[in-house]
């Protein structure tokens, strides 16, 4: 079976805060202030701390469905895998047309800012900007995650001078007066409550950038920690800014100015820096817009058009949107995506623009708070999220209800929009994609909860899903294989005799009847859809009186015979390698993310001709546990490692985050302890921390040592 590509883990905790934060610090801060001042004046910069509250529930929600299926496709994947490919279809092509409206906002912005030092024309700087990023896009051309990391971190500086210097202007000058009787915040609240509401709903577009983590959660290691963690500093260090800087631009600006200007910021910091050299300040400020300007214009095309592309990957969208050109993109959709771009520069006004791409967003972080509610209540195990979100339901509630009212706050002209996108969706599922399309989405594992059918087929891609995540931080994996009871069988056995005798095992090991044990097995879901490997039987079971995994592993040259009686099992004559591993039922995740780990090893190329050449029993877990995290030591003397030879082990001085977990001595293979002593010939089986292990691999294991063992 070929197995799917899949995309690099190389993206940390500091990839995913600069992704999120420079995405956001574009036309969020350099271009919107004025225009949304429109609809709250002077109180726009907190509106702006109010959109960042109403946005955590969606976040949340976000970073526990990224942690539970990294996967790209973003806010698509989630809907069409929790309320089936309808909602899939018009979440897809709400979140598309919503990136495609913040894309076309940031790319206006650069025209707006090119102005200031040239007289061009906005839009036709925009329009020739966007042919540049679709020309970068095709080429496979674009900024790596270091370069976005500097420019982030440059952008953070540049900003956080701008606030340091704007308050000291404001507060320990006489530069700025904001008690006078002229000054910039009086009347605060220029239409109320209500305008503040609207105007929240109006800049929600800017944290917009949040939602592409998802995008690129398949490309983040130690997703379960660096996804909500990134999200949460993102969020906090944009929504200060935010309100900081604007809260800068009203006090400085006249207010009439500011709520016509494309470009406050510029004129803000002129007014600001006051000791760079005349109208230094607003070129500086102007050069970092333009900077963020263009990077998430590149990166806005790059990843809107990846929606087309993994829709049509699903059959949602027709197959040809999914193909791949020369250097690697996907040259259909990038150049739809593009032309989709450029007609909302042409028509849509800048304030048009930012409602449209608000209300997308609104309709969509709804649909996910719902998500979240539809995963949980599934009861479908292999849902296995990393990070929780907190106060479920209610933060899923008071998500869906912001949703809501922010809409309503928005108008009428984008909310039937929005429905006219809705309705689009709808008559294309219908008449195009519902034919080509069988899965279902998990709201049919609630449904089944009340009777309904479920979508089998599910649970098996969450489980692969599982498995590419690999065990979580604690996962007791490998010291379950260390203490594996291991039985190398000359002789042939019935498959039913052998499952007997195993659960006699455990039976004796746990303290409980035999029959028990097999009624679990029995239970069990079968695994065989997600083994590829041939001769390989997987068998699990659960306990409540189990306190730690256990393992038995059985191999059979001769082969084991016959079919057993348990839903588990579905393969019949020809099986050499047998896993039993039961667990806790206080933790079936933790069993989940086990057994996924065991599948990703037994697909091994060649796993059972390895397995039934080894002799030993440490061969055999050696080859179970083989990573960079552990080394075999053999003692010999005159070797580096002959010094180990008639010492205890406790005395032996070794890095603190190693282990020496398996010792073999004349072909018995046993977990020592602080007191065993260690003999000449003696086989050390080492586990730990990358470093500690590369460091006694060079230290302990020479080419010389290798030959001799």
């Amino acid at each position: 079976m070929a197995k799917k590509e899949h995309l690099k883990k190389d993206l940390g905790l500091f990839d995913v805060f600069a992704i999120s934060t420079g995405a956001m610090f574009s036309s969020g801060f350099f271009l919107l202030p004025g225009i949304a001042s429109h609809y709250t004046g002077p109180s726009v910069f907190l509106a702006y701390l109010v959109a960042g509250l109403l946005i955590l529930p969606a976040m949340f929600s976000i970073a526990e469905i990224s942690t539970a299926l990294p996967r790209s496709g973003g806010a698509y994947f989630f809907l069409d895998r929790s309320l089936g490919p309808l909602m899939g279809t018009i979440g897809g092509l709400g979140t598309y047309f919503a990136l495609m409206f913040k894309t076309a906002f940031a790319i206006i912005g650069i025209g707006a800012y090119a102005a200031l030092f040239w007289e061009v024309p906005v839009k036709t700087v925009a329009i020739i900007a966007t042919f540049f990023f679709m020309v970068l896009n095709l080429v496979g051309t674009k900024k790596t995650s270091a370069l976005q990391k500097v420019f982030v971190a440059f952008l953070i500086i540049i900003l956080t001078a701008f606030i340091a210097d704007g308050f000291y202007a404001i507060f320990f000058t006489e530069q700025v007066d904001i008690l006078s009787e002229n000054n910039h915040f009086t009347p605060f609240l220029t239409d109320g409550l209500k305008g503040l509401f609207t105007t929240a709903g109006f800049v929600f577009v800017s944290y917009l950038g949040l939602t592409q983590i998802a995008s690129v959660a398949e490309e983040i290691k130690n997703p379960e920690r660096n996804i909500p963690l990134g999200m949460i500093l993102s969020l906090i260090v944009t929504a200060i800014i935010y309100g900081l800087g604007v809260f800068i631009m009203v006090a400085v600006i006249d207010p009439l100015t500011f709520s016509k200007e494309l470009a406050p910021a510029a004129i803000a910091a002129e007014q600001i820096f006051k000791w760079l050299p005349d109208k230094a300040g607003a070129v500086l400020m102007s050069v970092a817009a333009l900077a963020a300007f263009a990077s998430t214009g590149n990166a806005g095309l790059l990843s809107s058009s990846r929606y087309p592309f993994a829709m049509g990957r699903d059959n949602l969208f027709p197959p040809f949107f999914s193909k791949i050109g020369k250097k690697g993109t996907p040259v259909i959709a990038i150049l739809l995506t593009t032309i989709f771009i450029i007609i909302f520069i042409l028509v849509l006004s800048e304030e048009g623009i930012v409602k449209l791409a608000s209300t997308f967003q609104l309709l969509i972080f709804m649909f996910i708070n719902f998500s979240v509610i539809v995963f949980r209540k599934s009861k479908i195990e292999s849902y296995d999220p990393g990070y929780l979100s907190p106060l479920y339901p209610f933060m899923q509630i008071a998500g869906i209800f912001i949703s809501i009212v922010l809409i309503i706050y928005l108008g009428w002209m984008p909310v039937l929009f929005t429905m006219g996108i809705v309705f689009i969706g709808w008559l294309w599922y219908h008449f195009h994609a519902r034919l080509k399309v069988k899965r279902e989405g998990a709201i049919y594992h609630w449904f089944a909860l009340l009777g309904k059918y479920q979508y089998d087929e599910l649970e098996n891609e969450f489980m692969t899903i599982l498995k590419e995540k690999g065990l979580r931080q604690g996962d007791p994996f490998d010291e379950t294989v260390v203490k594996a009871r291991i039985s190398i069988l000359e002789k042939k056995i019935g498959l039913n005799k052998l499952i007997e005798n195993i659960s006699g095992f455990f039976a004796t090991e746990i303290g409980v009847n035999k029959e028990i044990i097999m009624h679990s097995l029995a239970s069990s879901s079968p695994l065989s859809s997600l083994v590829s490997a041939p001769n390989i039987l997987i068998m699990y079971a659960k306990h409540e009186h189990i306190h730690h995994p256990s393992m038995h592993i059985v191999v059979s040259k001769n082969g084991i015979q016959g079919k057993a009686n348990l839903k588990a099992s579905e393969k019949t004559d020809g099986i050499n390698i047998c896993f039993f591993l039961i667990n806790s039922d206080n933790d079936p995740k933790q069993q989940l993310r086990m057994l996924s780990r065991l599948v990703d090893i037994v697909e091994r190329e060649n796993f059972t001709e390895d397995v039934l050449q080894f002799k030993s029993h440490r061969e055999i877990k050696e080859y179970m546990l083989q990573n960079e995290r552990f080394v075999t030591v053999k003692l010999i003397n005159g070797t580096t490692q002959g010094n180990m030879i008639g010492r205890q082990l406790k005395d032996i001085q070794l890095p603190r985050d190693v282990l020496v977990a398996l010792v073999e001595r004349e072909n018995n293979t046993f977990p020592p302890n602080g007191s065993t002593l260690l003999l000449e010939n003696d086989i050390l089986t080492i586990i730990g921390e990358t470093k500690s292990i590369a460091k006694l691999f060079r230290e302990y294991v020479s080419i010389s040592d290798v030959n001799n063992q």
